[in-house]
């Protein structure tokens, strides 16, 4: 009987091993070269952002079994979950490469005023084209945050870096405006319900964590939201909305000197103890713990 290949999880501590590059702990590396990397040929499932330019050559992979040729002028971004294999180079490939940690590129999006249609560009277009002078901009970004990276005695680094981030994705965004307008008639059913189930989110995490609530309303049934959520982004409801409350508690932990009770109120949790036994089961430590540790 055949043995079918297990999937392996690529983390992001994984991927700093993959090649030698600039990167602040846990939330950012750059690569000058993706020639370098040494990718899997087998199955991995990334976990956490991966975004180059191809300024030479080509580069071959799969997708979620789908085949998807790199060439140069294009970008390639891949988000989390994302099965990738196959991985095959030509010998002149050449490109620059951000790779970014799951939770630091969610502080990032915070900020972004349209996160849904952002993520949806990015499950329907995993390579693009830029033009030239979109090719330079990304170019520049890759400069100015590489040298902010290596600035160790900066103690604003990690904001500085954060913040350059997120200029270059809004100056990138007349990209996906483009996109939007000339593939406006292909976007799917289920690609509508998760763009308002996002805004939802966005909108309601601080109060309601139930995918029923949502579904309801969304007029929907709880199950076909989470179908048609797993479809366009291989993540269940339930993950999306763990993932904004744990952002904003945070957020909250960090900007302010509010009680963890008082803090448990204002984010809908029964009680103290159950806040602490929810951000320990999604960030690893108390929220005390947490907050000492800024």
């Amino acid at each position: 009987m055949r043995k079918d290949k297990e999937i392996i999880e690529t983390d992001f501590k994984k991927a700093t091993k993959w090649s030698e590059g600039k990167f602040i702990e846990n939330d950012i590396i750059l690569l000058d070269n993706f020639k370098k990397i040494q990718f899997p040929k087998d199955s991995r499932r990334m976990s956490f952002i991966l975004m180059g330019l191809c300024t030479n050559g080509q580069v071959e992979y799969n997708m979620d079994t789908k085949k998807q040729v790199l060439k140069p002028g294009q970008v390639i971004l891949v988000s989390e979950r994302h099965v990738i294999d196959g991985y095959n180079a030509s010998p002149d490939f050449e490109g620059i490469c951000f790779m970014i940690s799951v939770p630091f590129y969610n502080e990032i999006m915070r900020n972004v005023s349209d996160v849904s249609a952002m993520y949806l560009f990015a499950h329907n277009h995993p390579i693009f084209e830029l033009e030239p002078h979109d090719q330079q901009t990304f170019k520049d970004y890759f400069q100015v945050v590489k040298s902010k990276i290596v600035e160790n005695d900066n103690r604003f680094r990690r904001d500085l870096v954060r913040t350059l981030i997120l200029a270059m994705f809004y100056d990138l965004s007349n990209v996906i405006y483009r996109f939007h307008q000339i593939q406006e008639g292909r976007i799917t059913r289920a690609d509508i319900i998760f763009t308002q189930f996002i805004k939802l989110v966005e909108e309601n995490c601080r109060t309601e964590r139930r995918v029923s609530w949502y579904a309801h309303e969304l007029c929907i049934t709880p199950k076909y939201l989470s179908e048609m959520v797993k479809h366009v982004s291989k993540r269940t409801p339930n993950s999306w909305i763990d993932a904004y409350v744990t952002l904003e508690l945070r957020v909250i932990l960090k900007n302010s000197t509010k009680s963890i009770k008082e803090i448990a109120k204002e984010m809908n949790f029964p009680n103290q103890s159950f806040l602490g036994k929810y951000f320990k089961e999604h960030v690893g430590m108390s929220p005390s713990k947490f907050r000492r540790s800024l």
